[in-house]
């Protein structure tokens, strides 16, 4: 089954060019096209961590 991106459509980088809408870095969403399902599940936990860190600095 392939990994189905986390892109929301709310793209736009923070100061430390992280996409506010999906938590990628912008290297993560450059490779996405060309990573295989094992490099695309790191990138998807690292993604969710980052945003929930980021919900919890905003609360």
């Amino acid at each position: 089954m392939p990994v189905v991106s986390p892109c929301v459509r709310k793209c736009c980088l923070d100061k430390k060019d992280v996409c506010i809408g999906c938590g990628r870095t912008v290297d993560e969403i450059i490779r996405w096209g060309d990573a295989d399902d094992k490099e695309k599940w790191v990138v998807l936990m690292a993604s969710k961590k980052r945003n929930a860190n980021r919900k919890a600095s905003w609360a």
